[in-house]
């Protein structure tokens, strides 16, 4: 069986940005604020997704939770991380006050999932059954291991972490608003 596969672009918002839904976020989060680095007012930029190349992709970025737009004048990769110019950060005063502010670009301007691919966001509130159609709940939250994701699934029997690897997802079905799962011995 063909699985879906998911596209691990973190931390969906909702925004009032023209072309969204109230069921699609306005913003999707590549990166987090570590800290400044030098004193020119270069951030360093925890990555968030897996297409690192939208840093020198966009003209423009949204910081923090009232998504204040800031616009790119370079970015490079160091150590793992992206560091990142804007424009309106000139110094190391300034680019301290955003460290540890999200880094968001908008929604509209992702880049286009390859089929069968989905973004996390997607997976919230998602409806998981085993392939033997039992209600196990939904999916409340994701973790990010180094191995792999984790969803967080709440229901009657409680919370049950389920892991996302082959042998368990079966299917997601975004339209149905369904995930299919698999479970192995001792995830119970």
């Amino acid at each position: 069986m063909n699985k879906d596969r998911y596209h691990p672009v973190s931390h969906a918002a909702q925004g009032s940005d023209e072309g969204s839904t109230p069921s699609e976020p306005a913003f999707l989060a590549i990166g987090r604020v570590l800290r400044p680095h030098g004193v020119r007012g270069e951030l360093r930029v925890e990555i968030h997704t897996d297409f690192p190349e939208q840093f020198g992709a966009y003209r423009q970025v949204y910081l923090g939770p009232d998504y204040m737009p800031y616009e790119i004048e370079g970015h490079r990769f160091h150590q793992g991380r992206v560091l990142l110019k804007l424009r309106e950060v000139i110094d190391r005063t300034a680019a301290e006050v955003l460290r540890g502010q999200w880094v968001y670009i908008a929604a509209k301007d992702a880049v286009p999932l390859a089929k069968g691919e989905v973004y996390l966001h997607q997976m919230l509130g998602l409806r998981v059954k085993t392939v033997e159609d039992e209600e196990l709940g939904e999916v409340v939250d994701l973790i990010e291991t180094g191995a792999n994701l984790v969803y967080v699934v709440r229901g009657m029997q409680g919370e049950i972490l389920i892991p996302d690897i082959p042998e368990v997802i079966e299917a997601i079905d975004l339209e149905a608003g369904k995930l299919i799962v698999r479970l192995m011995e001792g995830l119970r």
